[in-house]
């Protein structure tokens, strides 16, 4: 056996095992009558209207689904009934029996009331009890499994008329003793408080005038209601027109939020569109802003000044570094460096020469580097010299004559010497001193051509150019004017007759001759300010 609750082992007590048939009808019957006693003695926790109501109920009720029974004895345990053994044993001893009638009363089980059904039972049980007890009591040498069979029955039996199923220890049986009695304390509350509260209900009885102003609250009170029923009902008309108005602005609303997400559509595409414009825009801009920074640093930007650097060197005037001048033995220059020099000085003539769209009478330049020269061109005059000769034979003209067309006569002027030759022989340097006193030529003719055209210069740049040595006030445009004047082959200040040299070799001694290459390259520069000026003008315009 295990407890019922905590399914422990237990061990049964003694008295258990030998039970007659007295003790153990005592037993069964101590159980009923005490359930029975409970009920009658214990004070009905209910109304007799619904004792009344139920058992009208359980008049009318069917067999419940499920409901607890007893199994039945082991053979041997208890009496089975001759007729239902015979029937049985006919229904299967029989195989031609196909079917079976079955009268009212098994097809609607009998209806008992609750008092009946509870004698049954009681009934059932004690003949049950007395069975088992009477066949244990006629077995003097019963067997284990027939004292635990009845004993399993007698807890059955007990189980069934309560609600706690045995068999169950002592400690269960304490825990329980505990359970019922705290059910028992807050039934005895709950039974005070239904008390006191009865008494509280039969000392409030209200009188009749109180029963009377009740009524006629009560009558007040339906009034208002049946008032209030018929504002709600015009409040719910109210509310449905305002339902359909609501729903007649939400679908409003909903064709807003159409239109609003079509205007942002739109607007978020013009966005996108100007914000691709803009974006052309400032790339346009930054293009031109560089642009005109890239012009004005080309408009500042000298390309002859930085083709021809003109500059000086002690002494020495220099171009590109080379220096052109010669003052031995101090300061000896090699005849490599100053043919270059001139080399440089004659391309720089014959640039300028160029972009002022002049040409040379009589001269060209050839610039050749190390070896450049001047041509010197001398147009020739066979006709002139057969007119004199026919006067001389014959004084009348022959129309018939054929005049052979002149032939320009061109001499090579160098500009370049080999060094080989002294210094201090006078003519051993004609070739070099033609050269140079030709350059000289040509730099006058273009200086000459300059001053000419300086006037119209200065009035399409807009720009004052003051004449050397004269103040700014004498007039608002003057005209250029060369910084050293050029007469043959000598070139200095006429104010300064002293500083005045000759560009030859021949003549001039080495500081002479190393000045006037200055003066020389000073010209020069001055040429190459009015090619740059004329270049801006033209840029301007």
């Amino acid at each position: 056996m295990n407890c019922q609750k905590c399914r422990t082992p237990l061990k049964l007590d003694s008295s258990l095992k030998d039970l007659n048939p007295a003790a153990f009808d005592l037993l069964v019957g101590s159980a009923g009558h005490s359930n029975d006693q409970a009920t009658s003695t214990s004070r009905v926790p209910y109304p007799h209207e619904r004792k009344e109501l139920f058992n009208q109920v359980a008049q009318h009720a069917t067999s419940s689904v499920f409901k607890r029974t007893i199994p039945a004895a082991r053979q041997g345990f208890g009496p089975q009934p001759a007729v239902a053994a015979s029937t049985k044993a006919g229904l299967k001893d029989n195989p031609a029996m196909s079917f079976v009638m079955l009268t009212d009363s098994q097809i609607v089980p009998p209806q008992h009331t609750s008092d009946d059904y509870e004698e049954t039972r009681k009934n059932k049980d004690s003949r049950e009890a007395h069975s088992a007890a009477n066949e244990t009591s006629n077995d003097p040498k019963q067997t284990l499994s027939h004292q635990i069979e009845s004993t399993t029955r007698l807890f059955e039996i007990l189980s069934s008329h309560s609600d706690i199923d045995h068999p169950i220890c002592a400690e269960c049986t304490d825990l329980l003793l505990s359970q019922l009695q705290n059910r028992l304390s807050a039934s005895t509350k709950e039974r005070d408080a239904y008390i006191t509260f009865l008494k509280t209900l039969n000392n409030t009885i209200p009188s009749s005038s109180e029963i009377s102003k009740a009524q006629a609250s009560l009558a007040s009170s339906r009034a208002a209601e049946a008032q209030a029923f018929s504002e709600l009902l015009a409040l719910e008309k109210e509310k449905a027109a305002l339902d359909d108005e609501v729903a007649t602005l939400e679908a409003e609303a909903l064709a807003l939020d159409d239109e609003e997400q079509a205007f942002w559509r739109s607007r978020n595409a013009f966005a996108l569109t100007l914000s691709s414009f803009q974006d052309d825009r400032d790339a346009l801009n930054a293009a031109y802003d560089h642009d005109a920074q890239q012009l004005e640093r080309l408009e500042l930007t000298n390309v002859y000044n930085d083709t021809f650097c003109i500059y000086h060197d002690g002494p020495f005037a220099t171009i590109n570094g080379l220096r052109l001048g010669r003052l031995p033995p101090q300061l000896n220059v090699d005849w490599s460096e100053i043919n270059a020099a001139w080399g440089t000085a004659a391309l720089l003539l014959a640039t300028v020469a160029e972009k002022l769209g002049f040409v040379f009478q009589g001269y060209r330049i050839k610039p050749m580097g190390s070896t450049s020269r001047i041509e010197r061109i001398e147009q020739g005059s066979s006709a002139s010299r057969q007119s004199s000769s026919g006067k001389a034979t014959n004084s009348a003209p022959n129309p018939n004559t054929h005049q052979e067309p002149q032939q320009p006569k061109i001499t090579p002027l160098d500009l370049f010497s080999s060094g080989d030759l002294p210094l201090g022989r006078m003519l051993l340097h004609r070739r070099l001193d033609a050269g140079m006193v030709a350059f000289l030529e040509c730099l006058r003719q273009l200086c000459d051509f300059v001053e000419q055209s300086s006037h119209h210069v200065a009035h399409s740049s807009n720009l004052p150019i003051i004449e050397r040595g004269s103040p700014a006030s004498d007039a608002k445009v003057a005209k250029l004017k060369v910084p050293y004047s050029i007469t043959k082959d000598r070139i200095g200040d006429p104010e300064k007759p002293d500083l005045i040299a000759s560009i030859k070799l021949g003549v001039s001694q080495d500081d002479a001759w190393t000045r006037a290459c200055k003066y020389t390259l000073t010209c020069c520069k001055f040429l190459l300010a009015c090619a740059s000026n004329v270049g801006w003008v033209g840029q301007r315009k």
